[in-house]
């Protein structure tokens, strides 16, 4: 059996370097049509010399005018990025081919080294094929975009790139992280700004002593005179535990996405200033001891 799928592989891999040297050798006698009048004139290395060049610049402006397609029309950013990355790739590999063919290097022998020397890099590059694999599965189902704050692996911030092979991720210290695509699209992914609004949950504590609903009222005071919290949903504040040393209250409060830190922290300190000036104590941890 093993000798069948060996007999079977090796037939598969000689009929794929047929056709691809069938269709490379074609190109090339395209291409030695067209530079057939430069070559009687300029010697084969200079030639060659002046197509790498020219096609170097050619590439970088191909790429350039690509990339304010892909801005003009409505394709996402990491969508745009990734298919740049692919397309610089193949270009490249076009240029290689053509200089190849000039300096009339056997196309045979060439593609029989692309083929047999792929699989080794198939097998040694599988994890990099993975992140090939991911940068598609992100690019075209959008589970994030370019700019979401997102966490991914443990790493929490803002998406910059999808590229071919990493996830550009930079954190609000401003760290860069670069996350593989395949890890990317295989673990799970909390988007923070997928959404237009978000719920913004602050717990506070107070005395046994003090009064549930006058630090309720409190907190809502502050949240109805502070900017950037919604009115509709209207916010709450709920009795959410009973600690060991304070009654435990949640706030909840939508907010626009953007507005989310400012509120957070904000609402935090303004309802500890509320407090003191209510005289609604936040307790510290406190053990009672009974002596008989």
């Amino acid at each position: 059996m093993n000798l069948i799928k060996n007999l079977t592989a090796s037939a598969d891999a000689d009929s794929l370097e047929e056709i691809v040297t069938s269709e490379m050798q074609e190109a090339s006698n395209i291409f030695d049509k067209f530079l057939s009048p430069f070559k009687d004139a300029i010697p084969t290395v200079v030639l060659a010399i002046i197509c790498a060049v020219v096609g170097f610049v050619a590439i970088k402006l191909l790429l350039k005018l690509i990339g304010h397609a892909f801005n003009r029309s409505e394709l996402d950013g990491i969508a745009a990025g990734f298919l740049k990355s692919v397309l610089k790739i193949v270009l490249y590999v076009i240029l290689a081919v053509i200089i190849l063919s000039i300096l009339h290097v056997p196309m045979d022998s060439v593609v029989a080294l692309i083929v047999s020397s792929s699989m080794a890099v198939a097998l040694a590059l599988k994890d990099s094929l993975s992140n090939v694999a991911g940068g598609f599965i992100l690019s075209f189902a959008k589970p994030i975009k370019e700019g979401d704050v997102v966490e991914i692996d443990g790493s929490m911030g803002k998406v910059e790139t999808v590229d071919i092979l990493y996830t550009k991720i930079v954190t609000a210290d401003n760290v860069t992280v670069y996350v593989p695509n395949g890890v990317a699209s295989s673990s799970k992914i909390v988007n923070y700004t997928d959404k237009d609004k978000r719920r913004v949950d602050l717990k506070f504590t107070i005395a046994y002593e003090n009064d549930i609903d006058s630090a309720r009222n409190v907190i809502l005071k502050v949240a109805s005179t502070f900017e950037g919290v919604l009115s509709e949903p209207a916010p709450e504040v709920k009795v959410s535990g009973h600690l060991d040393s304070a009654v435990e209250l949640l706030f909840m409060g939508w907010v626009n996405t953007g507005d989310y830190w400012t509120v957070y922290h904000g609402v935090l300190e303004k309802v500890k200033n509320e407090f003191d000036k209510a005289g609604i104590s936040i307790p510290y941890p406190q053990v009672e001891v009974h002596q008989k």
